[in-house]
């Protein structure tokens, strides 16, 4: 059990590298805050890039809520019937995408994307059959 002498503030100098955390074929997440870095139970925190003219899988994160920053580039988000339906977030930004939504995410530019991400209770990645 944790006391109060282990809860101190924690400082993480970049990020670890991506066979570190799930993924989805085409987006590279990189961890930085989570489980094994700092011991967080309720957060996942990192990057996530995107190449080129990149459209990923359709995939969802369980439980897990997504709150995202656009630093560079362009993400859009395709959702609903069919992934008919889309959002497009660009530099300074925020995007949210909530729990159990199915989702495609896409770079449909030439030049690459790179968001910080959190997730919380951590980077659930569930890829959807094909």
């Amino acid at each position: 059990m944790e006391t109060k002498t282990d809860l101190v503030p924690k400082v993480v100098r970049g990020t670890r590298p991506p066979s570190d955390t799930a993924q989805t074929p085409g987006l590279v997440r990189r961890p930085a805050i989570d489980g094994s870095s700092v011991g967080a139970s309720k957060i996942w925190f990192g990057t996530v890039t995107s190449e080129p003219n990149h459209k990923g899988p359709p995939h969802m994160h369980g439980e897990a809520e997504t709150a995202a920053y656009v630093i560079s580039g362009h993400v859009r988000v395709h959702y609903g019937e069919d992934f008919k339906e889309w959002v497009e977030a660009g530099p300074g930004d925020f995007l949210f995408v909530p729990a159990h939504m199915w989702h495609i995410e896409e770079n449909p530019y030439d030049v690459p994307s790179e968001q910080f991400l959190a997730r919380g209770p951590d980077n659930i990645v569930i890829n959807m059959e094909q």
